[in-house]
């Protein structure tokens, strides 16, 4: 079989933040040092800096490599060559991620933040010019009749109608990711009873991110809290919104007890504490994983802040009986939550909420054949 070379590969990369790729040697030590890579026994990061190097495309995007990476640190701390692997992991993940997206825009917002930004602003704009336009009665006398303003069954209607359009992007995307690493044969040659096994994996690492904790430093440990954290508020967020919004949106004045507000403070809360130590750790680049940052990690964290900031403020102003205020911060919370859902989660970095815990379950898929595949090979040769 022959293999097709890429001689822009590692150029191409650097649009993805994998700026340093050229000044790695092979030596090692990236994976000499990380724990996750014996644990699998693979060897990255430097396989993937070799097929970089090398231009092999093919391979590159067939590989789990990049997804079993958490981006601790440790191996750019260590690199000799200052080579910084564990930013070629995450430039890797975004370009994957650009592989897997059919339509295109990952690769556009990968590589043009202000096309990014320009798609958030548009799809803001829409969100805005449906109040504009269709909004109900805005009743000014107390209590708060937001419901009146924003009619909870239209509102749900359309978180469907949204949740449903990022659910096939995304979806079709993980499709491609399966295809592309399993190849159509092997993908159809396994037994479907091991594809099921294999599920609980799939849930284990989406809703824990254990192996995390696996890293060696401390702060690799505190980093899994604070994303554990963050990962319960989005699931939180999005129960609420898209199974519970007719009671959680409600023009009753619960006390501040009521499981329904508990859950909703307790959700922005696990939202604006991990979002804005994020933020503030970037900006301040005292640890390696925040050394370096792509304009897509500001705004998908910024647009997370904000996000749930705007959704305290409505419930507060609600409850202090502020009409007016109630209904602007609604319309401006829905114009930042909507495109934030629409752009970032299918085609910017919010996806590998998806992809990490899909490759962890292919990983496992492709061990559980290889076992099978060797018990068989003995019994078929004896046959």
């Amino acid at each position: 079989m022959t293999t097709q070379l890429h001689k822009t590969l590692h150029e191409e990369m650097h649009f993805f933040g994998g700026k340093d790729v050229d000044l790695c040697m092979n030596c090692g030590t990236c994976t000499v040092i990380c724990p996750l890579a014996r644990d699998e026994g693979g060897t990255f990061p430097r396989r993937i800096i070799r097929l970089i190097q090398t231009g092999q495309k093919r391979l590159l995007v067939k590989s789990l490599d990049p997804w079993l990476c958490y981006y601790c640190g440790d191996c750019s701390e260590n690199c000799p060559r200052q080579a910084n692997p564990a930013e070629t992991m995450m430039a890797s993940r975004r370009y994957l991620t650009s592989q897997y997206d059919w339509t295109g825009l990952a690769r556009l917002f990968y590589k043009s933040a202000l096309m990014e930004i320009l798609a958030i602003v548009l799809v803001g704009l829409f969100v805005t010019g449906l109040f504009v336009w269709f909004h109900g009665p805005m009743v000014l006398t107390l209590p708060v009749q937001l419901n009146t303003f924003a009619p909870v069954k239209w509102v749900e209607l359309g978180d469907w109608i949204m949740a449903g359009t990022l659910s096939f992007f995304l979806l079709t995307n993980a499709a491609r990711m399966v295809w592309n690493t399993l190849d159509g044969k092997q993908m159809f040659g396994i037994s479907p009873l091991i594809y099921f096994k294999a599920v609980p994996v799939f849930f284990d690492h989406m809703f824990t991110q254990r192996r995390s904790r696996q890293c060696g430093s401390t702060r690799s440990r505190s980093f899994w809290l604070k994303h554990l954290l963050l990962v319960s508020g989005y699931l939180s967020m999005l129960v609420l919104v898209l199974i519970l919004l007719r009671w959680f949106q409600t023009d009753r004045i619960y006390p501040i007890y009521n499981p329904q507000r508990l859950w909703g403070y307790y959700a922005t809360l696990a939202l604006l504490y991990p979002t804005g130590a994020f933020l503030i750790s970037r900006w301040r680049r005292k640890e390696p994983i925040h050394f370096f940052s792509e304009a897509s990690d500001w705004i998908f964290l910024v647009m997370l802040f904000l996000t749930a900031l705007t959704g305290i403020m409505v419930s507060l102003a609600r409850v202090n009986g502020f009409p007016m205020t109630t209904y602007v911060i609604y319309v401006i919370h829905l114009s930042i939550a909507v495109p934030m859902l629409v752009v970032e989660v299918p085609f910017s970095k919010w996806s590998h909420l998806l992809y990490r815990p899909l490759a962890m379950y292919l990983v496992s898929v492709k061990k559980a054949a290889a076992a099978v595949s060797l018990k068989t090979q003995p019994e078929a040769a004896t046959a």
